[in-house]
């Protein structure tokens, strides 16, 4: 099981509110390409792995994402925290305060809610693999572009930065799952085939 430390998998100190930022970086809070959806997609997808070493994959990465998210709900939280409703109207929060307040609600940038038809849990592992590694370089983007809105703000980009090397790391564990898992049916494929031949083999000699 997990022990559960009551600190952040990376310090957040912002000094400077700015709910400007608050609206776009809360996409990766409850975007189609957020933290929220890559835990809930893998640690779904995890079940359906035919070896222990993807489990584990996507187990483990599943669970850092939950710390991820954990992350940049703080970010938003701090950029947020004691803004008055005048402040969050002028800085195109208004719609977001009358429904949330001061709440960090998953969203997208654009305002949609959270929905789960972003999951993509095909019951395949290779396209469930291949999906998680989209996934990675999509999230890995979107830190990019997130780092260009807030280059001003060092106490921001310092934890995105760290939140993108860690997009890069999964993308390459995602990698090597694959390949394991692709080893891995390649052998069942083999050993089904062997079978066959040798089932095949035995009824011809018993005729």
């Amino acid at each position: 099981m997990w022990t559960y430390n009551k600190t952040l998998q990376y310090p957040i100190k912002i000094k400077q509110k700015d709910p400007r930022l608050a609206k776009f970086i809360i996409s990766q809070y409850g975007g189609p390409d957020g933290e929220l959806a890559a835990s809930l997609r893998y640690l779904s997808q995890r079940f359906g792995m035919p070896d222990q070493i993807a489990k584990a994959t996507l187990n483990d990465i599943g669970t850092e994402e939950l710390a991820h998210l954990e992350m940049v709900g703080t970010i938003v939280h701090q950029l947020t925290n004691g803004i008055t409703a005048q402040e969050a109207e002028e800085m195109g929060l208004g719609a977001y305060y009358t429904d949330h307040g001061l709440d960090v609600y998953p969203q997208a940038a654009a305002g949609f809610p959270f929905d789960a038809n972003c999951l993509a849990c095909k019951g395949d592992p290779i396209a469930n693999l291949q999906e998680d590694l989209a996934a990675e370089q999509k999230a890995r983007a979107t830190y990019e572009k997130l780092i260009d809105l807030c280059k001003d703000n060092p106490d921001v980009v310092d934890p995105l930065r760290y939140l993108r090397e860690r997009e890069i790391v999964h993308f390459q564990r995602f990698g090597e799952a694959l390949r394991g898992v692709q080893d891995k049916l390649a052998e069942r494929r083999m050993h089904s085939i062997n079978n066959c031949n040798l089932n095949m083999n035995n009824n011809n000699n018993c005729n």
